[in-house]
């Protein structure tokens, strides 16, 4: 069984900074492409950024110049650097992660969620 678990959420001031973790586990074959979500209260989830394994990224337009996607595949993780961070920010966070468990056989994995919230 695969699980991702998030952690880094959490309350900061407009100009803040915040680093977000992921962590996959569970019988991995090979982690493909890992990402980062939104979703703010009223509003359809939306992509923040993705990162392949070869380390390709890709960002969202609110966001680039502002927040940065990592991994460590050693470690199975991805993170989200997230700096100048604006209201419009806040929102809870989802890490996500195309896994193949085996060969010919993947699967999309969510997190659980973390809050991130900027206000003064």
């Amino acid at each position: 069984q695969v699980q991702l678990v998030e952690s880094g959420g959490g309350l900061v001031q407009p100009g803040g900074s915040l680093r977000l973790s992921c962590a996959a586990s569970g019988l991995i074959f090979r982690i493909n492409t890992m990402g980062w979500y939104r979703q703010a209260p009223g509003k359809q989830r939306e992509l923040v950024a993705t990162i392949t394994s070869g380390g390709s990224t890709n960002y969202a337009d609110s966001v680039k110049g502002r927040f940065t996607i990592s991994r460590d595949n050693a470690k199975n993780t991805v993170y989200l650097q997230m700096n100048s961070l604006k209201p419009e920010d806040t929102a809870v966070y989802y890490c996500n992660a195309d896994i193949l468990l085996r060969v010919n056989y993947r699967q999309i994995y969510w997190g659980q969620g973390t809050q991130v919230t900027v206000s003064s």
